[in-house]
C-alpha cells in the first residue's frame, strides 16, 4: 500500500475496504490467481461504493 503522505490509520482502512472488495466480488468471479492490487492517491479520498464501481469495471475488462 502506497504511503502517498497518509496516517497509518488512512492505508489500512483503505486496505481493509481493498481486501474486503476482492473477497466478496472479484476473486468469486476470477480464475484461481494471485492478485495484487495497487491503490493510487485519488482511492484515499474515495468511498467504498466508489472503489467498488472502479474495481467492476477493471474486473469486467479482465474478462474480455
Amino acid at each position: 500500500m502506497p504511503r502517498h503522505g497518509r496516517s497509518v490509520v488512512e492505508r489500512n482502512r483503505l486496505r481493509r475496504r481493498l481486501r474486503e472488495f476482492a473477497r466478496r466480488r472479484l476473486l468469486p468471479r476470477l480464475a484461481p490467481i494471485d492478485l495484487v492490487i495497487r491503490s493510487r492517491q485519488a482511492a484515499y479520498g474515495s468511498d467504498f461504493p466508489e472503489l467498488a464501481t472502479d474495481l467492476d469495471l477493471w474486473a469486467l475488462s479482465l474478462s474480455g
